[in-house]
């Protein structure tokens, strides 16, 4: 797109924006690739599914590689199928809390954004943390100390200070590096497949073994224990609304932004199958790893000795860095566009743009805030209670799959309900949609959303339940306190009914002649 197409493309951008009330405040430069790359790099599988690879490996044996990551990815697809679709038809930043407003009523948007930024704190600090958690033990090991609780801390707050350094210079910057880390990402799964199929030092299992079920070393009983390692796969799956987050950075964004949810998921699904099946295939003794601090940095040290090993785990910490630094552009702007309709106390600051860079710069901080005492939360709840089974980043990734899958759900379930009242037609649709599939996709992503949301929070992982209800009690206190006194919604900027929205959406849709082609 180049030119005047290009400018064109721009102006059309900016006047659908409008439909819903916002001016183009941020930076529109983001392309195709840009957008599928940010989402792809906050699912990153090479933080996902590696750093939570020993909590699969303990509950569900090498059977949760060869089913469980298969199983929790299809499902995902349809998850990420139904998001696309609502991201075609409502553009903007605000992403899943427009939806639930325009859908539903400004309390359930107000609901969704707090369930979405409750999520969005624990993806975040969980991304963070497995940084920390990977590079510490590596740095310790060149630089002679002990990786302890407290090093790890102390780099967790190092990493979130830098990527909160990247994100308030620019969108230019953090795209860039989104884009040279989502082809990192296939090059490092590449490499690990190279690596362990000709250089690893032992013969590898035999294909079976990947297929191998009813093996556990947990004290649960097998289906049990199966279901509570499915954690690995589906907080892998997690932060691919970054594609609809930064919808208002991204050129012809009702085709590009949809794509970018939903092959995000698809690549991902296929890149971490094969790195999984890998690396279960080259384990020696799957007892001593998950008896180790970290099974993956174990098991890659054992097949390719320590050198080539530490070259290995130094790449995979690196795409960790990577997927750090886009989990935090995604929050931000929707902390952003939340603050600009007034939904948070000091609003103001939170939807303050810096005039140099153009980024949301105190969202930006706000964030590397709020994600640090997440964890340091955990750490005081182990100090309470030493005996705790659960791992900080168990913790962590359970806050955050509860969170933003619950708010994943509600704008789908609200189109569900609108599309029953007849307000929500076929012409209101955009150029990215399931057609008939989307009511049948719509409801089996509800089900698993309910499924996934109990299974995350049951014993031994009691402790995100009670940070989740913790922070329900506060939005339930704030609802009184604060949503009734300040918040009007996103359709106040039109000061129209939420049906004129969808009524002059669907109008300008029409006029355009639905010239929105890939």
């Amino acid at each position: 797109m180049q030119g005047s197409n290009r400018s064109n493309q721009l102006q059309e951008d900016k006047q659908y924006l409008h439909q819903f009330g916002y001016a183009q405040e941020l930076l529109r430069d983001m392309g195709g690739f840009s957008n599928f790359a940010i989402s792809f790099s906050t699912i990153s599988i090479l933080t996902g599914a590696v750093s939570l690879y020993g909590h699969g490996l303990l509950y569900g044996g090498p059977g949760m590689m060869g089913f469980g990551w298969p199983i929790v990815s299809l499902f995902v697809l349809l998850v990420a199928a139904s998001m696309a679709e609502l991201a075609s038809a409502i553009p903007t930043a605000g992403a899943l809390y427009h939806w639930a407003a325009i859908l539903g009523s400004k309390r359930w948007g107000w609901y969704t954004a707090w369930i979405n930024l409750i999520g969005m704190v624990g993806i975040v600090a969980g991304i963070e943390y497995s940084v920390a958690t990977f590079a510490d033990p590596l740095l310790g090991a060149s630089f002679g100390y002990e990786s302890t609780t407290t090093t790890t801390m102390i780099l967790f707050a190092i990493t979130l200070l830098i990527h909160g350094i990247f994100n308030h210079v620019g969108i230019k910057l953090v795209a860039k590096l989104n884009d040279f880390s989502a082809w990192y990402h296939i090059g490092v799964v590449l490499i690990l497949f190279v690596s362990l199929a000709f250089f690893t030092k032992d013969k590898l299992q035999p294909v079976e073994y990947l297929f191998q079920v009813g093996q556990t070393f947990s004290d649960k009983p097998y289906l049990l224990a199966f279901l509570i390692g499915l954690l690995q796969a589906q907080w892998t799956y997690t932060g691919y609304d970054a594609s609809a987050h930064t919808i208002e950075e991204t050129v012809n964004p009702r085709v590009r932004a949809p794509w970018g949810i939903f092959s995000a998921v698809a690549f991902s699904f296929v890149f971490g199958f094969i790195m999984l099946a890998m690396v279960t295939l080259s384990i020696k003794d799957a007892g001593a790893a998950v008896g180790e601090s970290n099974p993956f940095i174990y098991i890659i040290s054992q097949a390719l000795g320590g050198t080539f090993g530490s070259v290995v785990l130094w790449l995979v910490t690196l795409a960790m860095f990577f997927c750090g630094c886009s989990g935090i552009t995604s929050f931000s702007r929707m902390m952003y566009a939340f603050s600009r309709d007034n939904g948070m106390p000091l609003s103001r600051h939170w939807a303050q743009i810096s005039k140099k860079y153009r980024t949301p710069a105190k969202a930006i901080w706000l964030v590397v805030i709020l994600s640090f005492a997440l964890a340091l939360f955990d750490s005081i709840m182990k100090m309470i209670n030493p005996d705790t089974s659960y791992s900080t980043l168990a913790f962590l990734t359970a806050v955050s799959v509860v969170g933003l899958y619950v708010s994943y759900g509600i704008p789908v379930y609200l189109k569900l309900v609108a599309e029953g009242k007849g307000l929500f037609k076929q012409k209101h649709y955009g150029p990215w949609n399931l057609g008939k599939w989307s009511k049948p996709i719509n409801v089996l992503t509800l089900l698993w959303i309910v499924f996934i949301s109990i299974l995350m929070i049951v014993p031994p992982n009691q402790n995100a339940a009670y940070a989740l209800i913790g922070m329900f009690v506060l939005l339930l206190i704030m609802d009184y306190g604060y949503y009734k006194k300040n918040f009007q919604g996103p359709e106040a900027a039109l000061n129209v009914s939420m049906e004129e929205i969808l009524r002059r959406e669907a109008q300008y849709t029409e006029e355009q002649g639905e010239n929105f082609k890939a």
